[in-house]
């Protein structure tokens, strides 16, 4: 672990990630970028899902999965694949989903 004066000392967001997950590219750096991914993705299902009023089962039941799945989505222990989320978005929740590629 980084010792806590250099973490104290960083003067921006990006460069505490540097310090704790390495520099862009690094493997450190890469793993941590995809499960913070994951983490925004779950969070964002989690708020849609509260927004329309929905309980897991409810949910569930209207795209034809389990309940457990979305847990697992919402709680991040699992992985999603594109046309499930569109799926669970536009279908179950009816919002519009949108990529961006950088």
């Amino acid at each position: 672990m980084k010792n806590k004066s250099e973490i104290r000392n960083a003067k921006n967001f990006d460069e505490l990630l540097e310090i704790k997950y390495g520099k862009i590219g690094t493997e450190k750096r890469h793993e941590f970028e995809g499960k913070a991914q994951y983490f925004v993705i779950s969070e964002m299902l989690k708020n849609a899902r509260k927004e329309a009023n929905m309980t897991q089962e409810q949910l569930a039941e209207k795209v034809g999965t389990k309940k457990s799945y979305i847990s697992r989505l919402e709680n991040g222990k699992c992985d999603i694949q594109l046309s499930t989320l569109y799926r669970i978005f536009e279908f179950g929740l009816g919002k519009k989903v949108n990529l961006l590629f950088g």
